[in-house]
């Protein structure tokens, strides 16, 4: 990074005042989005995400579930009609 070279106080001013300005703008986007979060974790929201994720995962895959189960299921039933 190159030094900056100021030839009068006035452009140091100015560049600490944007300093300033660019560090009040981040800090109030962090309390914003800290806000933002806390208001998001609320135990309805927390469970709407849980549930919304596995409904979109088992709804596009039931006839991969159906196909991985089944033979288990099969097999249990043959064993339990030969009594082992």
């Amino acid at each position: 990074m190159e030094k900056k070279k100021y030839s009068s106080y006035a452009e140091i001013d100015r560049d600490l005042e944007i300093l300033k300005l660019n560090k009040d703008i981040n800090y109030q986007k962090l309390v914003l989005s800290f806000q933002k979060t806390k208001e998001s974790i609320t135990p309805q929201n927390i469970v709407n995400g849980f549930v919304s994720s596995y409904t979109d995962y088992f709804s596009n895959s039931y006839s991969k579930i159906i196909e991985s189960i089944l033979p288990y299921v099969i097999g249990w039933f043959i064993n339990k009609k030969r009594g082992s």
